[in-house]
């Protein structure tokens, strides 16, 4: 028989004997046993997670108890660094930072008033050169100018001889005129005395007659020298017109002689030249074209509502002090200014209106030229009674921080106007209050500040705070 087969066996008896003992064993017995040793169970186990917990709590209570006071530190405020400015409460004008150009409002086209050969040049007449009121520029060829004057004053001369021998002719008849009048009167006289003896019978009819004859050759005589004075009057006045014309001929040669030497008209600057020694001009032909180096301006433009807001402000613009900013060199040179004049038309092309300004330069600065671009700096409508803040003092749109008793106090303020990195405001502010321009990050009322000891421009952290436990 096979060993596996009878190890087989074996164990089908052996099972078989069990299912039989199983079998025959009380239900009840059983289902009970198995109850009792699981309730032990349970209990045993709850018993021993009191006494766990009881254990941990008792201990827990003996360590509070018994544990040893430990020295603590106390919290101290958290004090902010901050830069501060005073408030100055008084009129406030924002800036308008505007661009222009600069012009030359007084230029001149220098023609040749005669006609004539260059004979001289001055050296500084060349395109950029400087020169002062009255500087000789060119002289044309004076000769036949210089004898029309002389042949003018002497025709003057001989007019004025001839009118001296008419003046005299007129004495000279004025005389004889008197006298032919005296000799009308005796003989006027004589008529009387005649007239008287005829009726006395002492003189005929015919010497009578004689005598009247007489009166008439001496009336005809007075008529006659009293229109030869007359005439001889005439002849004065007339000679006094001649005189008249030539003065103004003599006047008009020395003109053209004296305007063979043009003449510089103002401080002037040299635009372009056209002058060389041996040179024909005509009359009107340019010789140079300058403009007046003291008197440039600058035209700049505003807005409709920058206008309006000078307009409203003063009434006029103007006469508005204004301050040019000219850059060379990296850095701005400045010039003081005033608006003079204010253009004709509005310029649409620009967007506004041209206002023109006067620029004055000191002595010493560089000399401005026409066609560069400048800044203009023009005040804006006044604000009374207003503060001028920084910008990072603003918090929200209406209200900052003062210093009072090392505390920040909130003031409620209303921007007006914007004037670079600053704000024009009206509101709660006084002259005097310490406003914070440092940007706090938790601004509020109440929180502790203080100023540095030393203000530098690094000294201003945002929301920087001092050491301290929070």
């Amino acid at each position: 028989m096979d060993k596996n087969v009878m190890l087989k066996s074996i164990d089908e008896d052996a099972e078989r004997k069990r299912s039989d003992v199983g079998f025959h064993m009380p239900g009840a017995r059983r289902s009970g046993g198995k109850r009792a040793v699981l309730v032990g169970k349970v209990l045993l186990q709850t018993l021993l997670a009191v006494a766990i917990l009881l254990a941990a709590y008792t201990g827990m209570q003996r360590l509070i108890f018994t544990k040893a006071d430990v020295p603590t530190r106390q919290a101290r405020e958290v004090v902010y660094t901050v830069e501060t400015a005073p408030v100055e409460i008084r009129d406030h004008a924002p800036v308008l930072n505007l661009y222009g150009e600069i012009r030359a409002a007084r230029t001149a086209d220098l023609r040749a008033l005669v006609a004539g050969e260059i004979i001289r040049v001055n050296p500084g007449l060349e395109a950029g050169a400087t020169l002062d009121a009255g500087a000789e520029l060119v002289e044309i060829d004076p000769f036949q100018y210089r004898g029309a004057v002389t042949e003018a004053r002497a025709n003057l001369t001989e007019a004025r001889a001839g009118l001296v021998e008419a003046r005299g002719r007129v004495a000279t008849e004025e005389g004889n005129v008197e006298r032919a009048v005296e000799q009308l009167a005796f003989a006027e006289r004589d008529l009387d005395r005649a007239s008287q003896l005829r009726e006395s019978g002492s003189v005929t009819e015919r010497t009578v007659d004689e005598r009247s004859l007489i009166v008439s050759q001496r009336k005809q005589a007075v008529d006659q020298r009293r229109n030869a004075l007359a005439v001889e009057r005439a002849r004065v006045d007339q000679q006094e017109a001649a005189i008249e014309r030539l003065e103004w001929r003599l006047s008009q040669a020395e003109k053209n002689l004296g305007d063979t030497v043009l003449k510089a008209p103002f401080d002037a600057v040299v635009r372009e030249e056209s002058a060389a020694v041996g040179r024909l001009v005509n009359v009107n032909d340019v010789i140079a074209a300058l403009y007046d180096r003291n008197a440039l301006e600058v035209r700049l433009t505003l807005s409709d509502n920058q206008y309006g807001r000078i307009l409203a402000d003063e009434g006029e613009v103007i006469g508005r002090s204004v301050e040019v900013l000219w850059y060379i060199g990296g850095e701005p040179v400045r010039y003081d200014g005033e608006i003079v004049r204010v253009g004709a038309d509005v310029a649409l092309a620009r967007g506004g209106i041209d206002a023109f300004a006067r620029v004055r330069v000191a002595e010493g600065q560089p000399t401005l030229r026409p066609g560069a671009f400048v800044e203009v700096r023009v005040a804006d409508r006044t604000y009374a009674n207003s503060a001028r803040i920084p910008e990072a003092a603003l918090y929200g749109t209406d209200h900052v921080y003062v210093v009072e008793d090392g505390r920040t106090v909130r003031r409620d303020v209303r921007p007006v106007a914007f004037d670079g990195t600053d704000l024009i405001v009206e509101g709660n502010l006084v002259s005097g209050d310490t406003l914070i321009v440092t940007r706090l990050d938790e601004a509020g009322e109440g929180v502790r500040v203080a100023e540095p000891k030393q203000a530098t421009p690094a000294a201003a952290t945002s929301g920087g705070a001092s050491e301290g436990t929070r």
